[in-house]
């Protein structure tokens, strides 16, 4: 336990360095240097793996991603192609002779491609309009399925009249007719409909065919039947489908006459199927919805037509986020998420759960969320997956039921050798709000000295539906190697600790998720491993929100720096690109119907009663937390007079961090505004 009982705390004093803090410290720089395995795909004969190798590019600043292909025993690792571009969704054809992928090009975009290992070639299948997504091949290897968007004309009240030749007259006003018309991180969404298509998968190609139409929306990847007659495929097609935007049905789609057959009819989403090898069932996720703020994604299963619906007892209560067919086609494997840690089951038809893996996924790019955890199944039963350490990003590993991991990569070995990371310890703590046990993380500094006492930094998550984990984290490490205490909480609210804990927050976001936060801290300070008077106070999203709150709560903290928060629920509620999905789900009817109760989980609501000087950061081009939320505050806190600054990330949507230069400055601003104050 790193924590020590001192009767009298040292107060020491220390002075962080930004960046390069020590010679061996996890430094700014080194964030260019990572690179995450995700997607890992295996061959169906389980002797290669593909997979995706994502990485940073230090000279044009933003995250890259490239396919690479070993044999399963880790010999041979190459480059897949010699293309310089982005690559992306590896599938394997049913033979194994052949790899499906989306790769970027110079002039058309993202298209799919596909790679032939003998003899070796590389070709571009498609001219598409749009990118694709969700690459499914048929079981003969003949066909490949996807979804792609389908434009559509935007609507016009008035036709505008004609410029005259030469005349520089602007650009005509944008119409708006939908409910949902903004996407954070792309903006204003095109007018039209995602569909499903299916193009031919060999040397005479030919142009995709497209299976569905109207004014709907489809997801895949979809599930070919046996027979390889029709697709299973997930998509909204009722009549309010843009009001009931969680809700989502399976259809049965024909080939040979585009017919559409919808095989549920339930509230709630149903997605991701997946045909049995033997063809009699297919198995899918969704769950009823009952409208609160967090519930449990099931595993179910039911006959081709959509007859004797059945939820597999995995007894696991905890949501489901992905699964395939075993290799006798009677079970499944199952990943899932259990208090931050992410699993891999075997579900067997008797209902026997057997672990297969753990620690999956490590493919997030800042803070400690558990990014994508990915694996597939070959046909003798060897699993390949990405799995991550708290002092490593997502590797390349393979396993089998019941066996433990042999990791075949070692992408940041040669970095991580040379650095001296802080040491990470879970820890474990009983809420003071209702007795239940609470957990979180602990980061302690590079070289940590139990005998010295150091300032602590609390970092938030966002969501707040979402969990940290032991995940290396960049952000993490560099806070550490600046010389604080990192404390990261998973509060109530907080997914993968069962449907209860994840609903405590329904109608109270902040309240008690605020008293989880400080009684951890409180431990900390308890126990001497940090000082009173050095508590500082971080996060994104909903973690910048619950850190505002935390701020007109209590003055004992040093600072606070509020990133991207939800300073108002009835100005988010009502203009964010998401407006639509808060009303009932997380609190009781619109805004104007209940304003009081929007209104009393607001942190501007406590604005009178903050004194702590906070640093505000937004992203330019945030639609999910507007800029005008984070000028709320600042606002408020500059006419209070209370010590304020406001960062505004250029060019940058609610991922504050999606380039790696401004990941840095992020962690910078942080560092330099607590360091006014220590």
């Amino acid at each position: 336990m790193l924590m020590r009982r001192l009767g009298l705390l040292l107060i020491v004093l220390f002075i962080p360095v930004l960046a390069d803090a020590q010679d061996t410290s996890f430094s700014r720089m080194d964030v260019f240097d990572l690179e995450w395995v995700a997607s890992p795909q295996i061959s169906p004969d389980g002797a290669h793996i593909v997979y995706e190798r994502r990485g940073m590019d230090v000279m044009e600043d933003q995250r890259t991603s490239k396919l690479w292909l070993m044999e399963a025993d880790g010999s041979n690792h190459v480059k897949l192609t010699d293309r310089d571009v982005s690559e992306s969704s590896p599938r394997w054809s049913p033979d194994g002779s052949q790899i499906a992928y989306i790769g970027g090009t110079e002039d058309d975009g993202a298209q799919i491609f596909i790679h032939t290992l003998e003899p070796r070639s590389n070709v571009q299948h498609t001219q598409l309009d749009n990118s694709p997504s969700g690459l499914a091949w048929s079981p003969d290897g003949t066909h490949l399925s996807f979804t792609m968007h389908v434009d559509a004309e935007a609507p016009q009240l008035v036709e505008p009249p004609e410029a005259p030749e030469g005349a520089d007259w602007a650009d005509p006003p944008r119409v708006e007719n939908r409910l949902n018309h903004e996407q954070d991180g792309s903006g204003i969404r095109p007018f039209g409909h995602t569909h499903l298509f299916v193009v031919r998968a060999d040397a005479n190609g030919g142009p995709p065919r497209q299976l569905t139409d109207g004014d709907y929306d489809h997801s895949g990847p979809a599930a070919w039947t046996a027979d390889g007659s029709a697709l299973i495929v997930s998509g909204n097609r009722h009549d309010d489908a843009e009001r009931e935007y969680r809700n989502s049905e399976l259809y049965r789609v024909a080939l040979n006459d585009g017919s559409i057959t919808p095989l549920t009819d339930r509230f709630g989403p149903d997605y991701a199927p997946r045909t049995s090898p033997d063809g009699e069932t297919i198995a899918y996720l969704g769950y009823d919805d009952e409208v609160q703020t967090y519930q449990l994604t099931r595993l179910y299963t039911m006959n081709p037509d959509g007859s004797d619906v059945q939820a597999v007892d995995t007894g696991l209560e905890r949501s489901i986020n992905s699964f395939v067919w075993d290799e006798e086609g009677t079970g499944f494997y199952v990943q899932y998420d259990d208090e931050g840690v992410s699993h891999l089951a075997h579900i067997a038809a008797d209902g026997t759960v057997t672990d297969a893996a753990t620690d999956l996924g490590g493919t997030a790019v800042g803070r400690p969320y558990t990014g994508s955890a990915d694996f597939s199944v070959a046909d003798d039963g060897t699993i390949a997956i990405n799995q991550s350490s708290p002092y490593r990003p997502a590797e390349l590993a393979v396993t089998a039921r019941s066996q433990d991991a042999t990791r075949l990569t070692d992408l940041n070995g040669a970095l991580m050798e040379q650095r001296t990371l802080g040491q990470v310890e879970a820890m474990r703590y009983t809420s003071t709000e209702d007795g239940r046990e609470l957990q979180g993380w602990v980061v302690t500094p590079p070289d940590y000295d139990p005998d010295r006492t150091y300032p602590l930094l609390v970092e938030i998550h966002g969501g707040p539906i979402g969990h940290y984990g032991p995940h290396f984290a960049p952000e993490i490490q560099l806070y550490a190697a600046a010389g604080y205490v990192v404390f990261y909480p998973n509060a109530r609210g907080s997914t993968s600790y069962g449907a209860e804990f994840g609903n405590l927050l329904k109608n109270d976001f902040s309240g008690g998720e605020y008293q989880d936060i400080m009684d951890g801290v409180n431990e900390l300070v308890e126990d001497g491993t940090v000082s009173e008077d050095s508590l500082y106070v971080t996060g994104g999203s909903a973690g910048g929100t619950s850190a505002a709150w935390i701020t007109g709560q209590t003055d004992r903290f040093q600072a606070a720096a509020i990133q991207k928060p939800v300073i108002n629920w009835i100005s988010k509620t009502l203009a964010a690109d998401n407006y639509y999905a808060y009303a009932n789900y997380r609190y009781p009817g619109q805004p104007w119907q209940n304003p009081m109760d929007y209104w009393d989980v607001s942190p501007i609501s406590l604005m009178e009663s903050v004194n702590t000087p906070s640093l505000v950061i937004v992203g330019q081009e945030d639609l999910r937390t507007p800029t005008w939320e984070a000028k709320q505050w600042y606002h408020g806190l500059k006419l209070r007079g209370v010590d304020a600054m406001y960062v505004e990330m250029p060019g940058s949507y609610h991922f504050i961090a999606n380039r790696p230069s401004q990941l840095i400055s992020k962690v910078d601003h942080v560092l330099a505004w607590f360091e006014r104050y220590r």
